[in-house]
């Protein structure tokens, strides 16, 4: 017998995406009936006393219909254009529809650059939690109107689940147009519902597809991706279709239960593993793989055999063993054209031939996370 779920029934905190196809139409027009009962769901748990996030998709396609558009754009001009006009349709809508209870909302556009730039990413965290303090319901989505190549940053889902992880949430909730994961495409007969993922062995052999809707982005390979990051973190995760929103929050065995994993891991490691894109690599031997995966060492100049790309000191670069696998991610403390010359050098070498200032890591354990699964 299906069991309920105290872990979302009794979260104090809890970040809620739901994407573009739940809250708009085929045409691309907002839907403000599903909005509005989505809204009906979220105020009702914020009036019991918790406190919830909502990480909303749905600006360019809401954009769509005002600007005459019958499918998502594939030109970057025109998809930031639908996003200028669609953004302040969508939050004019929830504004409207918070208001019903007596609740305020505030806007926080954010696009993958602020989750990789530090300073940018602290930010982000004190706006949220300042307005979860003075009783406001945030309001995330992608910058569409300003992002570039991170346009298609997963259909929103990996930032609810740094977003979850930023303001420290006890749950995250998927809501797609799907009512849960499936080994396969749900519409086939021989595809199999998953209740619960407890692991990685549970996800073997499950088929995710990519792009989902024709107004949205993300497939469910996006959706499992942001489980396994919220997860990872120690926050439960529940996917499911957007009209179980209400049970879902209540902790009713509806949709893919994904149980967390891992303890919660410090914000700059999670940042590290999840925000960051490598600026660069650096190929180590086998005995600096070692050091780092297994005895969570620094890396030292002697163990660096290669240099791949062009990046700055203070920026994030993969670590890859012999055969090329990434195994970690760190800030890197030399510029690329540094480093060919300290490459197998001990640091006692470097600071007795170039000075004190070279008698010290290339990453320093403490801004080094390893990648599980190495990538």
């Amino acid at each position: 017998m299906d069991t309920l779920r105290p872990a979302l029934s009794g979260a104090r905190r809890i970040v809620v995406k739901a994407g573009s196809s739940s809250l708009t139409t085929p045409q691309g027009t907002i839907d403000g009936d599903r909005i509005d009962a989505l809204v009906d769901v979220l105020a009702e748990r914020r009036k019991a006393g918790g406190e919830v996030v909502f990480v909303s998709s749905g600006a360019i396609a809401a954009g769509l219909g005002p600007l005459g558009l019958t499918r998502r754009p594939t030109d970057l001009a025109i998809q930031q254009a639908a996003a200028s006009v669609g953004q302040g349709l969508l939050v004019a809508r929830y504004t409207s529809s918070f208001h019903r209870y007596g609740l305020g909302v505030g806007q926080v556009l954010l696009t993958a650059d602020d989750m990789i730039r530090r300073a940018h990413h602290n930010n982000a965290q004190r706006t949220l939690l300042a307005l979860l303090r003075l009783g406001m319901v945030p309001i995330v989505n992608e910058n569409d109107t300003v992002a570039t190549d991170e346009i298609r940053f997963g259909d929103n889902d990996r930032l609810a689940a740094l977003v979850a992880h930023l303001v420290r949430a006890d749950a995250l909730v998927l809501l797609s147009d799907v009512d849960a994961l499936y080994t396969g495409d749900p519409r086939l007969p021989e595809s199999r519902k998953i209740q619960d993922v407890r692991s990685e062995s549970d996800l073997e052999g499950v088929q995710t597809g990519s792009a989902g809707s024709k107004v949205g982005t993300g497939g469910m390979v996006t959706k499992v991706e942001a489980a396994r990051i919220a997860t990872g973190a120690g926050i439960h995760t529940v996917l499911t279709d957007v009209s179980a929103a209400a049970q879902a929050l209540e902790g009713e065995p509806v949709g893919t239960y994904f149980h967390p994993n891992g303890q919660r891991p410090s914000t700059r490691h999670l940042w590290l593993a999840h925000a960051t894109t490598g600026q660069g690599k650096l190929i180590l031997d086998d005995g600096a793989v070692n050091a780092i995966v297994n005895r969570r060492k620094s890396l030292l100049p002697a163990g660096v055999t290669g240099v791949r790309g062009d990046f700055a000191a203070g920026d994030p670069v993969d670590l890859c063993g012999p055969d090329g696998r990434t195994v970690a991610r760190g800030l890197v403390h030399y510029d690329a054209s540094e480093i060919p010359d300290l490459m197998g050098r001990s640091t006692r070498w470097l600071a007795r031939e170039l000075g004190p200032e070279y008698e010290r890591e290339v990453i320093h354990r403490d801004d080094l996370v390893v990648l599980d699964p190495p990538r």
